[in-house]
């Protein structure tokens, strides 16, 4: 990412981003979750691309210089933090796991992001007390391996989950359970995919240098 903007506050906002659609390469000066009520999200930095379906959310430290990528139409909620407030005391981007009531809190904050009430200061300090308990669940794709090579997989996914937002509505216990089979696939998906690309042992060497945590 040789080029790219600096905007030194991370907004806080919800906004649709069209299918195929993406956001160039920039950093900020705070800290931001980005997330996706709808369709799947991929996240670039230098280091690699970070997934994240409707049952995740990404965190992207200040300073980190990334892009944001949809697969399928996008409902992306962003929510800027100062430097100085890091609930999950990370500094690289992560994949968090949102329950029910960490997707509420960030669909009701990023709804009404000019509200200074004290009600809205309320609903900030329970979003960030979820952030801190919230899982990190990484799916990171190297750089090397390159985000091409599960974009087909991407595009059935994000399908998938536009089909989903057409129908009938889902349980929510019905709707984390197939978000978590679909990231199940799709990691898999991008191992094979980057094994048959590179090789068994350059895929082991990459990964054994960036441990990843299966759940």
């Amino acid at each position: 990412m040789p080029k790219f903007r600096h905007q030194p506050t991370a907004p806080t906002r919800s906004q649709w981003v069209a299918p195929g659609a993406a956001i160039d390469a920039h950093r900020h000066d705070d800290h931001q979750i980005v997330y996706a009520a709808r369709g799947v999200l991929a996240v670039t930095t230098g280091a690699g691309t970070w997934v994240a379906p409707a049952n995740r959310a990404v965190w992207v430290p200040a300073g980190t210089v990334h892009a944001h990528h949809a697969h399928g139409g996008l409902e992306l909620h962003l929510v800027g933090l100062s430097p100085a407030e890091n609930p999950l005391g990370l500094d690289e981007p992560a994949v968090l796991t949102v329950g029910p009531l960490l997707r509420e809190l960030i669909l009701a904050y990023t709804r009404a992001p000019g509200d200074g009430s004290p009600a809205r200061a309320r609903l900030r300090a329970v979003l960030l007390d979820q952030l801190r308990a919230s899982p990190q669940t990484p799916v990171h794709l190297p750089a090397l391996v390159g985000s091409v090579l599960c974009l087909p997989v991407l595009r059935a996914l994000a399908r998938a989950e536009t089909a989903a937002g057409r129908g009938s509505p889902v349980p929510p216990a019905k709707r984390e359970h197939d978000d978590t089979r679909s990231f199940v696939k799709l990691s898999c998906a991008v191992a094979f995919r980057s094994v048959a690309f590179m090789g068994l042992s350059t895929f082991i060497a990459l990964y054994a240098r960036r441990p990843v945590r299966v759940v």
